[in-house]
């Protein structure tokens, strides 16, 4: 027996047999050991114990027997008991088994794969790209095992798939005609991803800025962006007209300063060109800049004040926080210098025609100094949200 053993595994195909086997009989311990691991809130921890060492001795023995028939050494009990559970699984019981183990174990394969994959800290168009395209691949890898261990079940039970196949393609062309939007969506989604307009992490506004925020979803159908306040919108692909992205490759800021006309233009300038260049020379700001900060000069002479402007050419979604720490550096400076910054100012023309006064003596009316005055309660039927009353009117 030990030369026959010795004789058989010299043969190549012998080895594939028992790799397959013991991947198989892997796949099966697996699902089971699962299925006992979901039930295990419904059963005692001693017969859950006892029933996981059963399930994983029914394993090794059955495993052991199969590899024995399949190398083909007649060994006592092993190879008729392989020999049976060989026929039972060219039964459609096995192949069900076999087909819902394998799709299990390549479903849970694919999550973890994918979960390896980490776009990393630094915000590029690497990052956004890999990010995007992880969740995109993970999703239509598992629609396609879904799609494909279906149609293996529907041919272990006898079910010919050719021609469901062929009657579900006729109803999905008639079902096609009536989802134009769905097809919309998905046509729209796959030239997002293909052509990189955006992807998850970058920061947009879609439809001339109707709807903006960090983008937190994306695949072939919605978007889903993030917004400041944390309300998360979800965009079909295909209702995307435009899309503003301003966090792709390089952002600037728009550094702009009002002082009034009674003010020095020419030390307000000094002032910014000084705030620019100590904020770019600074440490702990200065890896956020691309180049050095370009002085604009004048840019605007307003109805109440001169608008003095630079611009940051910055990396992708550090504007805000650069032009945060601007707008503070360039008030204290301001002040220091003793240049005002202006508030809305009017002038009112009375004209040369003569003002007439007249003196109207009032009525004496309740003492209302000892009335207690108390606001009606508002109920929430009458309360309005501000923003929803500013877009009505």
């Amino acid at each position: 027996m030990l030369d026959l053993l010795i004789a058989q595994l010299s043969k190549p195909w012998v080895w594939l047999k028992i790799v397959a086997v013991l991947l198989i009989a892997y796949a099966i311990w697996w699902a089971g050991n699962r299925l006992l691991r979901s039930l295990s809130a419904h059963l005692p921890a001693t017969l859950l114990k006892i029933l996981k060492g059963l399930w994983l001795a029914t394993g090794i023995v059955g495993a052991a027997a199969v590899t024995v028939y399949a190398v083909y050494v007649p060994v006592p009990i092993l190879f008729d008991a392989g020999q049976l559970i060989t026929s039972w699984f060219r039964a459609s019981a096995g192949q069900l088994v076999v087909i819902v183990a394998l799709a299990l174990i390549s479903w849970n394969l694919i999550g973890l794969l994918s979960s390896r994959i980490v776009p990393g800290d630094d915000f590029n168009r690497r990052a956004v790209r890999l990010g995007t395209l992880r969740g995109v691949v993970e999703s239509t890898l598992r629609v396609v095992i879904f799609v494909i261990a279906t149609i293996s079940v529907l041919q272990a039970i006898g079910i010919n798939a050719t021609t469901l196949l062929a009657g579900v393609s006729v109803f999905g062309l008639a079902v096609g005609f009536g989802a134009q939007s769905l097809i919309k969506d998905v046509f729209n989604g796959f030239f997002i991803l293909l052509e990189d307009q955006y992807g998850v992490g970058d920061v947009i506004s879609v439809n001339g800025g109707s709807l903006g925020g960090g983008v937190e979803k994306l695949n072939l159908r919605v978007t889903a962006l993030r917004a400041l306040d944390g309300t998360m919108h979800i965009i079909p692909n295909g209702q995307i007209q435009t899309v503003s992205v301003s966090s792709k490759d390089w952002s600037r800021v728009v550094a702009t300063v009002d002082v009034t006309y009674a003010a020095n233009v020419n030390d307000a300038l000094r002032v910014l060109q000084r705030v620019s260049d100590e904020l770019y020379a600074d440490p702990e700001w200065s890896g956020f800049f691309l180049e050095k900060p370009e002085m604009q000069g004048v840019t605007n002479l307003a109805a109440d004040g001169v608008e003095l402007r630079a611009l940051f050419k910055v990396h992708p979604k550090t504007q805000y926080a650069l032009g945060r720490e601007f707008n503070r550096r360039i008030k204290i400076a301001m002040d220091q210098a003793g240049i005002e910054i202006p508030y809305p100012q009017r002038t009112i023309s009375m004209g040369d025609t003569p003002i007439s006064i007249r003196l109207v003596r009032e009525e004496r009316g309740p003492n209302l100094e000892k009335q207690e005055v108390k606001a009606p309660g508002l109920r929430p039927a009458e309360s309005r949200d501000p923003e929803v009353e500013d877009n009505q009117t």
